[in-house]
């Protein structure tokens, strides 16, 4: 397919070469006109005046960015240690019921599985009802590695909840907590 070329140039009868062409020039903006800059977290749109949907989003990547930055040091990734809480919260899930719990897709639980269980930080069971049906639990080495990991989790959740009273604390619990149950019921 051929592109017409935004920066046309033609001859003059003396060879010597000239601008324009009639054809559509790329212009520069003014010098006096500098680009937007957007407001910091906590400005403008980006704070009390925002949308929540979008400062709960916006809340969430910096939460998930800073646990993400200080499980790296462990060699764990956020869903990694999202799946061994899981699984301490509830031995013997399917892989099915993990993703559900962990609000992660079937197939990322089953890489992060492959790969939790390749370290030796969870086993796999037949379930003794349903034997197809595999059972996930934590092993020794999992068990450890997730009281590593919950040391820099519980480091963020200070920084969270740093300058608030219980009773502020259980009003946004109560609040997140309904938002989820809310928003999944249609």
């Amino acid at each position: 397919m051929h592109k017409p070329k935004l920066d046309q140039s033609s001859h003059d009868e003396n060879g010597t070469r000239r601008s324009g062409g009639g054809g559509p020039r790329r212009t520069s903006p003014p010098a006096s006109a500098s680009p937007a800059v957007p407001p910091s977290p906590g400005e403008g749109k980006r704070g009390e005046d925002g949308y929540l949907g979008y400062l709960l989003r916006q809340a969430q990547g910096a939460a998930r960015l800073t646990l993400e930055r200080a499980l790296a040091e462990l060699g764990v990734t956020p869903p990694q240690f999202l799946v061994l809480t899981m699984l301490k919260a509830y031995p013997g899930l399917s892989g099915a019921d993990l993703a559900r719990v962990a609000l992660l897709t079937p197939q990322t639980v089953g890489v992060i599985i492959r790969n939790l269980e390749r370290d030796g930080a969870i086993l796999k069971t037949p379930h003794p009802v349903h034997g197809r049906m595999l059972q996930w639990t934590l092993t020794p080495r999992g068990l450890e590695l997730l009281q590593k990991c919950r040391r820099h989790a519980h480091a963020l959740e200070r920084r969270l909840a740093d300058g608030m009273s219980e009773k502020e604390l259980a009003t946004i619990r109560r609040w997140l907590a309904k938002i989820a149950v809310d928003l999944q019921e249609g």
